[in-house]
């Protein structure tokens, strides 16, 4: 019980529900994004299906997060994945026979798609919270891993429906929604390891670290945005004229 009155351990505490907010809520577009075309008395499942594979997921990744993302190429690969995604969403659904699926065959689609989203965006998220729990010391970072997934739960499936019920309304949200997947993709790869001796660099932090130059990193996310508008918008056409 001696550490609900450590301030180290609270300060640790309003950093992951911070880190849950803000990372947390590209997951729920992620989920939004691919749940917006199930009927709408399968969206809830969808999200719910959803978000438990990105806890799992999350409670796999956290045992392997001091070194998962100091592997090279593992972010080119998962930015990759992301810009298709993005791309993927901006697409219009196909109108022929063989695109008339079951409902249960467009649910797992949907969950298939959040999977591998999430998966790619969950190592930053992951990340994020082991080193905000690390500070709390050794004794109290377990227990704080698994408060920021349980805090992470609610984000996502709220934010999803929320988004939803936005995506309805106003069809611009999906534009924007991939647009952030191009966001984030672009900042995944700039940052990967492989990349440490073409990218412009300065110190970090800490001693002996060096991180990406704010303005490359803006620039390569803002790249991966207007990528995915405009690769999608310009398939997103072509559909409709081979059609």
């Amino acid at each position: 019980m001696e550490m609900f009155t450590s301030p180290e351990f609270w300060l640790a505490v309003g950093q992951i529900i911070l880190i849950d907010i803000l990372l947390g809520g590209d997951n729920a577009v992620v989920i939004a994004l691919a749940c917006r075309k199930l009927p709408p008395n399968l969206r809830t499942k969808g999200i719910m299906w959803g978000t438990a594979g990105a806890i799992v997921l999350r409670v796999v990744l956290i045992f392997f997060a001091l070194t998962l993302l100091k592997l090279p190429f593992l972010k080119l690969v998962g930015g990759a994945l992301l810009l298709w995604i993005g791309i993927k969403l901006l697409m219009p659904e196909a109108e022929d026979d063989h695109s008339k699926m079951e409902a249960s065959d467009k649910l797992w689609g949907a969950v298939k798609t959040v999977i591998i989203a999430d998966f790619v965006m969950s190592l930053d998220n992951v990340i994020a919270i082991a080193g905000a729990a690390e500070g709390a010391g050794a004794h109290h970072q377990m227990p704080l891993v698994i408060f920021g997934l349980l805090v992470s739960i609610p984000i996502i499936v709220w934010g999803s429906q929320l988004v939803i019920k936005l995506m309805d309304k106003f069809p611009i949200v999906i534009t924007l929604g991939a647009m952030l997947l191009g966001w984030i993709a672009g900042t995944m790869l700039v940052t990967d390891p492989a990349l440490n001796s073409w990218v412009p660099m300065q110190p970090g932090d800490k001693p002996g670290t060096t991180e990406v130059l704010p303005q490359v990193y803006y620039a390569l996310g803002v790249g991966g945005a207007l990528f995915v508008l405009i690769v999608g918008k310009l398939l997103a056409a072509r559909k409709p004229a081979e059609a």
